[in-house]
């Protein structure tokens, strides 16, 4: 039983209401468009500037967001990676946003696919606080999942007056550098459902294009009917997708069973295997004229008929036994298409087969015995984009709202059907989560990848995946391992004497050495071999491309064995890369410079 409400009338609410019942479109983010209103009230100003246009509260900030270069660096994590020293592919820890500033320059035009599944902004999915002066510190309160006062961080409820607005501005930069890492001939793709489809479409349209969109795919995401929604089951999900530039095309996918059991035979057993029928009679209405002559079968019948075909060409099937009589020889001629020369079959953009949430929650069970998440998506729907985006050939697949890591499991599993050679990065928020095995999502990102490895090799033991990368480098985002600079005056001399030293305390030598790598863009998967000379960690990166030395009290004698290096590995260009405070006095410092140059090495760097 209902109590009765104390309360008298909310009188600005009630007119508030009742105005939205009437003119419901004057209403955004559950404020009141006043101009909108006097023009459903027939009070039209009339104005010049009147343009189509998509904006929103925080667009301009969201656009100065994705152009401000991030503080921050990548720090290895050799304990959580595998096959370290010889995987090529990667998993991020961080928020997204500046991980993909800080692979701008090693990824740039590098990245053949992208695929997202960012949250739905469905009124309870967390949406990232982007900070425009200082993301880094923003991410470090993040991580804890607290703001800078050590309150909780809340969803993006959808009764916040900027409900659509934070959700756009969440994407919006995220969007705008990820296209800067795809190829010419990239592809993205996107899972969203209902809440923000309209949205996304107008963002993708404005970043990647209108001429570039491809498909808003619709994916049954199940099978079964149930009541989870208001007014209908949803049982529907969309995939957008956009390529980077208009020149380039899915590829073509295998012709499906059914349509081969349907459309293809091979009646007279020809050892191509099988084909269909293509009649080469010119047909009633065709545009342009056709080749008379006459076709004699082997049984002795003549067609006289127009053709599509010049004789010659036809007395060239002939030869090559791609003509077909029929049965008893005496069919008017068909010309034979084999199936093994078909291009294949274009894309649906019906995802109906594609898997299911339930398959990707069961694949989880099969890993873990447990699920984790409630709607991850299925192995069989990243594999078909797969076939669509990449070839076998070295391509790289980026998902920075990797989640459980469906797409590398996706990504290892097609390796191992076609024997390819493709390689993910993966970037996820280190998100906590309330299981007692598994703090944060990434842990169980990792851990997936791990057992799905082992788990391809051990399903496909009479196959030879010894190249198969099953593998993973681990990165985490963090602040930069340089020191800013001070210029607090009271303390003086104490920043002039720590700025002598200007490489944090807690920092390693591979942490700077990535970083380094960053600054060059020079992909993070490079072969780094480590050399000690007379007692000097040195590291050659990329079979001599660059060579980098961070330890303390460098000798003359040390430069020269580096300068040596250049000849060793006889490459053409060398960059040598020295800690400030490396040298063991100025003139060593001087004098290396001079040493580098006369075995051809200009370009000299200290941090």
């Amino acid at each position: 039983m209902n109590k009765l409400d104390g309360n008298s009338l909310d009188i600005v609410s009630n007119n508030v209401t009742q105005l939205k019942e009437i003119f419901p479109e004057v209403f955004s983010e559950d404020k009141i468009d006043f101009k909108k209103l006097e023009e459903e009230l027939g009070n039209f100003t009339d104005t010049s500037n009147e343009r189509y246009n998509f904006t929103w509260n925080g667009k301009q900030e969201a656009k100065k967001i994705a152009q401000t270069p991030s503080t921050g660096t990548l720090r290895p994590c050799k304990e959580d990676s595998k096959d370290l020293d010889t995987t090529q592919n990667l998993y991020i820890e961080g928020d997204n946003l500046e991980v993909l500033k800080l692979l701008q320059k090693s990824y740039n035009k590098k990245v053949k696919m992208i695929y997202i599944d960012p949250p739905y902004n469905t009124g309870k999915d967390f949406v990232y606080k982007d900070n425009f002066k200082d993301n880094i510190k923003n991410y470090l309160e993040l991580t804890g999942q607290v703001d800078s006062e050590g309150n909780r961080l809340s969803t993006n409820s959808d009764t916040s007056g900027r409900y659509h607005s934070d959700w756009l501005n969440m994407m919006y930069p995220r969007l705008k550098l990820a296209r800067n890492l795809l190829t010419d001939d990239g592809f993205i793709f996107i899972s969203i459902d209902d809440s923000e489809i309209t949205n996304l479409r107008k963002i993708c349209d404005e970043i990647f294009g209108e001429d570039n969109f491809i498909s808003e795919f619709m994916w049954r995401k199940k099978k079964e009917t149930a009541n989870d929604g208001k007014d209908i089951s949803i049982k529907s999900e969309y995939i957008l997708s956009y390529k980077k530039t208009s020149d380039f095309y899915y590829n073509r996918l295998p012709l499906r069973e059914d349509y081969l059991k349907q459309s293809y035979s091979n009646p007279n057993n020809d050892p191509r295997g099988v084909w269909r029928g293509v009649s080469i009679k010119l047909s009633v209405g065709h545009q342009g004229g056709g080749y008379k002559y006459d076709i004699k079968t082997p049984s002795g019948k003549v067609f006289s008929e127009e053709w599509t075909l010049p004789q010659n060409t036809f007395d060239l099937l002939l030869e090559d036994d791609r003509v077909y009589y029929g049965k008893n020889n005496d069919a008017q001629p068909q010309k034979k298409i084999f199936a093994l020369e078909s291009k294949g079959q274009i894309a649906d953009n019906l995802l109906l087969e594609h898997g299911t949430n339930k398959e990707g929650k069961n694949m989880l069970l099969k890993l873990f015995n447990k699920s984790y998440f409630d709607t991850p998506k299925p192995i069989k729907l990243i594999k078909h984009f797969l076939k669509l985006a990449t070839e076998s050939k070295d391509n790289i697949i980026l998902d920075f709202f990797s989640g459980s890591a469906t797409t590398a499991h996706s990504i290892m599993e097609l390796n191992s059907e076609d024997l390819g050679n493709r390689k993910f990065v993966m970037v996820q928020l280190p998100e906590e989560t309330k299981d007692r095995d598994y703090t944060t999502i990434c842990e169980i990102g990792k851990e997936r990848i791990r057992r799905a490895g082992e788990k391809i090799l051990a399903d496909n033991q009479d196959k030879d995946l010894s190249n198969l990368d099953i593998g993973f480098k681990v990165f985490k985002l963090d602040s930069s391992n340089i020191k800013e600079w001070d210029s607090d005056f009271d303390n003086l001399a104490e920043n002039l004497l720590d700025s002598v030293e200007n490489i944090k305390s807690d920092r390693t030598s591979e942490d700077l050495l990535y970083e380094i790598l960053l600054k060059y863009g020079l992909d993070l998967t490079l072969p780094i071999e480590e050399k000690i000379i007379n007692d000097k960690k040195v590291f050659v990166i990329g079979f001599g491309a660059l060579v980098v030395c961070l330890d303390d009290e460098i000798t003359i004698e040390v430069v020269e064995k580096i300068a040596e290096l250049k000849e060793e590995y006889e490459t053409e260009t060398m960059r040598v890369v020295f800690k400030d405070s490396s040298f063991k006095d100025a003139v060593v410092k001087t004098n290396a410079i001079q040493v580098l140059k006369q075995f051809g090495i200009d370009e000299v760097v200290s941090v």
